[in-house]
């Protein structure tokens, strides 16, 4: 079961600076970053769902486990970081000692996830999985560059970064997606209108501590979403859904901006006059910029989002989590737990409000969050985890 302490590690990269050494015209944190990465590696990963080798729950826990990895070594210089990797005996010996300041707080997970953990960075190989998560922390970090080069256009290292970027980019050409990327602007936009949730921050209306963007909020909950789905053994395709639903269930939010829940329901029928607004402008500006056959998948993800479902016979049906776990935790039926994904969502919600009141950051709402929410789900259940255990650690 995940526990406070690994709760608050993954929070703590919303406050890992990113380029501190250079002028930014806009804050750029480590949470942020990771979130951006992993939209990217679903796009580069959609286009070798053929190809034998690829695995997406590879995919999903190869990015969590660099992300925590990051976590960690955030005071190396890349340029340090990547020579120490050149290195295999200082990379395994990095690494040794990586997971033995990770060790206390992911024991809960199983021995099964910590030995996935230390195999991944042991092997040498690097397979299509590594391969298409190493692009997309390339194609992250160079739209970081693109707006840090604008600002420092002269700056100090900054030639030197931009001709060792468009060096790397080359490497990925082997990747289908990465060869889409260079050719088709429309996915390039969608990438980079996901990566615009970056500079809209959660409860923008009040002062807290740390700060979240909409992004790196979706990314918390994709992870927590993904781990959840472990403890109740979900299937593969269960897990890959649960864990992309929670990464895009609020990307509607970047056409409407983050609306926060007592505006939603300060008016009769305005939270269904958001939501149907959300879909309109999905259909405009979102759909447009991706492959056809993702839309039906996307929109699962946005716009039924908080709705357990399976396939059947082509069509999604709702079914409860318990129903799913009992009767359909299979990858033929394609099952996605909404009620899971609105349950962490929310859980997330509590955490900011805890975060930002254990910061010393006064505000009722903070108060009224975490009591409200901790009420809500207290003796809840959801596909056989009891949430108010996991509200409980925090007391």
């Amino acid at each position: 079961m995940i526990r406070k302490a690994l709760i608050l590690k993954i929070h703590d990269a919303a406050s890992m600076q990113r380029w501190n050494d250079k002028i930014r015209p806009v804050e750029l944190r480590e949470l942020d970053k990771q979130a951006h990465k992993m939209v990217i590696s679903f796009i580069l990963g959609k286009f070798e769902e053929e190809n034998p080798e690829f695995n997406w729950i590879e995919v999903i826990e190869g990015g969590l486990f660099e992300f925590l990895q990051r976590i960690i070594v955030t005071d190396l210089k890349p340029q340090i970081f990547h020579r120490i990797r050149e290195d295999r005996s200082k990379y395994k010996q990095l690494n040794r000692w990586v997971f033995d300041q990770l060790a206390p707080i992911m024991m809960p997970l199983g021995d099964a996830f910590c030995q996935r953990f230390q195999s991944y960075f042991e092997a040498p190989d690097e397979n299509v999985n590594k391969r298409i998560l190493s692009a997309a922390h390339f194609y992250a970090t160079k739209w970081e560059f693109d707006i840090i080069e604008r600002a420092n256009p002269r700056g100090y290292e900054i030639e030197g970064i931009r001709k060792r970027l468009e060096s790397m980019q080359e490497k990925y050409y082997d990747l289908k997606g990465s060869q889409q990327l260079a050719l088709y602007s429309k996915l390039r936009n969608f990438a980079d209108l996901c990566g615009q949730l970056r500079f809209q921050l959660r409860w923008s209306h009040l002062r807290r501590v740390p700060e979240t963007s909409v992004l790196g909020h979706m990314l918390i909950v994709a992870i927590l979403s993904y781990l959840l789905s472990l403890e109740i053994k979900a299937c593969p395709r269960r897990c890959y859904n649960n864990y992309f639903t929670a990464l895009f269930h609020d990307l509607p939010e970047v056409l409407t901006r983050d609306i926060v829940h007592p505006v939603k329901k300060s008016v009769g029928g305005l939270d269904s006059l958001i939501k149907e607004y959300e879909k309109e402008r999905m259909e405009e500006e979102v759909y447009s910029l991706i492959q056809e056959d993702w839309h039906e998948e996307m929109r699962m993800f946005t716009e039924i989002e908080f709705k357990s479902v399976v396939t059947l016979d082509g069509a999604l049906h709702e079914k409860t989590s318990d129903e799913i776990s009992a009767r359909f935790n299979e990858d033929r039926f394609n099952p996605r737990d909404g009620e899971l994904v609105q349950a962490v969502d929310h859980f997330a919600a509590f955490c900011e409000a805890y975060l930002a009141l254990a910061n010393g950051v006064k505000a009722q709402a903070f108060d009224k969050t975490k009591a409200s929410l901790r009420e809500d789900y207290m003796g809840k259940t959801i596909a056989g985890l009891r949430f108010d255990e996991i509200y409980s650690d925090f007391d």
